[in-house]
């Protein structure tokens, strides 16, 4: 007797944890006027690249820490529907299988509810320079697996310079220092020492936000030196530093918080339930804005 070929199960929104939106570009659209077929994979690669910031995983310097790395060895695209131009779409990507040496990670694109096209990447993890197959590492299996289970991939740390200091000077001297080129003898200050600090750490243990807490007058909290790693940024663990320092603050009796925004980043604070109060001034060279909320 024969057998039809088995079809692959529609995937539905509900079975992927993490979602990643993108907007149809023009240039992504072929003579037919619908998306080319071959930018779907572009699409998985883009929202997998999303997939490693909901894993608090900076991807070059995880795969260091590993001594490996992962390259695709088979890629396959079911196409149901086609999608147009200047159309939002989100793009689930889940960690279906790890294996001995490789992992298995589905993706789907959707608008709306609507699957249009789903498929599969299957990754080996090899050393990076001979890519001879390696087992998959315990971390990063652990990892991959409980993010599915829906655990925390961060905790944020809160406490004194002594005990987080090391790390957070780590990474407020690779944003503010060397990224955004504020002089060192602006961003070091004795106010450190008396400060509550927190810092967000991923499962790996690798430091990847801080910010500090302290009085600014009775009563009034000041926020101040937040800094997120530049691979994290648009993930949670910039407010959960936030959250956390703002939760020390309520523990300390304070019964506002102020800081000051640098404007690139007033969204986030805005987000944060943070109101904008006076006018733009400069700090470091940098326009600020003064915000507040009640704690």
């Amino acid at each position: 007797m024969n057998h039809a070929p088995s079809v692959p199960a529609v995937p539905t929104r509900g079975r992927f944890r993490f979602m990643e939106r993108l907007r149809v570009r023009w240039s992504e659209i072929d003579a037919q006027q619908i998306v080319f077929n071959g930018h779907y994979l572009t699409y998985f690669d883009t929202a997998v690249g999303g997939y490693w910031r909901a894993l608090a995983l900076p991807y070059a310097q995880t795969m260091q820490t590993l001594g490996g790395d992962l390259f695709v060895r088979k890629s396959t695209v079911e196409y149901l529907q086609a999608a147009h131009y200047d159309e939002l779409l989100d793009v689930g990507v889940r960690t279906e299988r790890v294996g001995t040496t490789s992992l298995t990670v589905a993706c789907a694109v959707f608008r709306g509810d609507e699957c249009l096209v789903h498929g599969e990447l299957v990754y080996v993890f090899a050393d990076a320079s001979s890519r001879e197959p390696q087992a998959v590492p315990p971390p990063l299996r652990d990892l991959l697996l409980s993010f599915e289970r829906h655990e925390l991939m961060t905790v944020a740390k809160v406490g004194h310079w002594a005990d987080l200091g090391a790390d957070a000077h780590r990474i407020r001297q690779a944003v503010f220092v060397e990224e955004q080129r504020i002089p060192a003898e602006m961003e070091w200050d004795a106010a450190d020492e008396g400060c509550t600090h927190a810092v967000a750490y991923n499962r790996l243990g690798r430091p990847l936000a801080t910010g500090r807490l302290l009085e600014h007058v009775p009563g009034v909290a000041k926020i101040g030196r937040m800094a997120v790693l530049s691979p994290m940024r648009g993930s949670r663990v910039g407010r959960q530093v936030l959250d956390a320092l703002m939760q020390a603050g309520r523990e300390r009796g304070y019964r506002e918080v102020l800081l000051h925004a640098q404007l690139s980043a007033e969204g986030f604070y805005t987000r944060a339930g943070f109101q904008r109060r006076g006018p733009v001034f400069e700090e470091a060279g940098i326009q600020h804005v003064e915000m507040v909320r009640a704690l």
